[in-house]
């Protein structure tokens, strides 16, 4: 797979209100998928990204996010489920496929996710942070959930404006405004 060869796609494209299926068995080319996919998030400047977010309806994601040690926590995660939960944190995010909007969205403090990893093998990850954060707003995509179907109805009221004015599918990017919030 060409590393460039995956797009991404933006808020309209049906791909991303779809529900992933399942990837039968980590073959080859689902290993070269996971790669395009890093590729892509890195030159996107993202810290997360999910397959359907590339027009892949499979339940794939990967995310290299740091931690607060300045430790890297880099994944490729097949067909995640988050097992445990704890607590909860409100913290502001974006997202690839929404460029421009950012929100604080509340999500668990403490995850427990399990998978495959890109060799096949169960990888079992623990996180908490900004990683928690990623690996959540990662799984919604898999299962059709954007980060702005989380807010609260009049904080999505205000920005159905700015929504509808964005541009569909993965023809041209939305104009991005300047932030320091990650986007996965």
């Amino acid at each position: 797979m060409d590393k460039r060869s995956l797009k991404l796609r933006y808020y309209g494209d049906p791909i991303l209100r779809q529900k992933a299926a399942p990837v039968q068995t980590v073959t080859p080319e689902i290993r070269d998928v996971i790669g395009a996919m890093f590729d892509c998030m890195y030159r996107e400047r993202g810290i997360g990204l999910a397959a359907p977010q590339v027009g892949i309806a499979q339940r794939i994601f990967v995310v290299d996010v740091e931690t607060e040690s300045g430790e890297r926590s880099k994944y490729a995660l097949v067909n995640p489920v988050m097992k445990e939960t704890a607590g909860s944190i409100v913290g502001e995010e974006g997202c690839l496929s929404i460029p421009g909007i950012h929100a604080d969205v509340k999500r668990h403090a403490d995850v427990v996710f399990e998978a495959l990893d890109e060799q096949g093998g169960v990888v079992v990850v623990r996180a908490e942070g900004l990683l928690a954060r990623a690996l959540q707003h990662e799984l919604d995509h898999l299962d059709g959930v954007l980060f702005i179907d989380r807010l609260s109805p009049i904080r999505r009221k205000l920005l159905e404006s700015r929504l509808a004015r964005m541009q569909f599918g993965e023809a041209g990017k939305a104009a991005s405004s300047a932030s320091a919030s990650p986007s996965f």
